[in-house]
């Protein structure tokens, strides 16, 4: 059962965030294994390795650099998160070279970018999310946090496909599965795009992500620092791709997970400039960030890179 919550003012039409972006393309899928246009007024991002070549092919997890950045539900200090257009600021921005989000179930099966069970807290609504169907999702309306820089407007949050034909082969992308129940539909809406290579899958279960890896997608797996005290990520290195390890742990379980044989080790969700200095001076190649804007201007001041 959905709630309303009353408030003045809503604007009953979806709008788009007040930002010096030039607004978005319709959001038209291309067709699976064709290399998608750019939308308009979007400019490449900057800090890949090589050049994007639109046109040839989806960008894939072999362009990210030796450090990556990932801007974690778009940048969740800096955005909306797990908004259209805050996944359009951070891509538009170029400080990130993977935009994170997270999904869950419709009523109907439908796949949206949502991360909470309830709308309660990043919505004008109330109720579960799972409640929905994809027509009722028309209605729902994001509520941005005040204390986000910027002028936001609310916007209805998108599906998993927009996202995917919005960004994908664009940019890297990593979503989380918060229902494990959604794993096949979301390797076919990836699959149907040509993306199993441009796109990490994100579960805190190993078996979801063994399941993922057999799907054939990119599997990666998270970790709470509670968790780590006591993994083995030797055991899970033949079928996780990415290990997403949380930046407090001790130092000994994140060298563990850095020596584990798994490819990448990255670490969420750093803030500061010693939180990301920390990590990689403990091996993580990769930091899961809700300010990206920030470290990479801290970067550019002469911060480790």
């Amino acid at each position: 059962m959905v709630t309303r919550i009353a408030l003045t003012g809503l604007a009953s039409a979806v709008s788009v965030v007040s930002l010096t972006l030039t607004g978005p393309a319709p959001l038209t899928g291309p067709a699976a294994g064709a290399a998608p246009a750019l939308p308009a007024g979007i400019r490449p991002p900057a800090g890949h390795t090589r050049p994007l070549e639109w046109g040839t092919g989806p960008l894939t997890v072999a362009a990210l650099p030796r450090i990556t950045y990932v801007a974690h539900r778009g940048g969740a200090r800096e955005v909306p998160e797990n908004s259209m257009t805050g996944l359009m600021a951070a891509y538009e921005r170029g400080t990130a070279q993977v935009l994170d989000f997270d999904t869950r179930l419709l009523r109907d099966g439908t796949p949206v970018v949502f991360h909470d069970e309830t709308l309660n807290r990043t919505t004008y609504l109330g109720g579960e999310v799972r409640g929905l169907d994809a027509r009722e999702w028309q209605g729902v309306r994001l509520r941005p946090k005040d204390a986000l820089p910027g002028s936001w407007r609310s916007e209805r949050p998108p599906t998993v496909a927009e996202v995917l034909d919005r960004f994908g082969g664009r940019i890297v992308l990593m979503l989380e599965a918060k229902d494990p129940r959604s794993l096949d539909r979301l390797a076919g809406l990836i699959r149907a795009r040509g993306l199993t290579r441009s796109v990490f899958v994100n579960s805190n279960d190993p078996e979801v992500a063994r399941r993922a890896h057999r799907l054939g997608l990119l599997a990666q797996l998270w970790r709470s620092a509670r968790q780590l005290r006591t993994d083995r990520p030797e055991r899970w290195r033949s079928y996780v791709d990415l290990l997403d390890v949380d930046h407090r742990a001790r130092d000994a379980d994140l060298v563990r997970a850095v020596r584990s044989g798994i490819r990448r080790v990255w670490a969420h969700t750093v803030v500061t400039d010693a939180q990301r200095d920390r990590v990689l001076a403990l091996g993580c190649d990769g930091v899961i960030t809700d300010t990206p804007g920030r470290l990479a201007r801290a970067a550019q001041r002469g911060a480790r890179p």
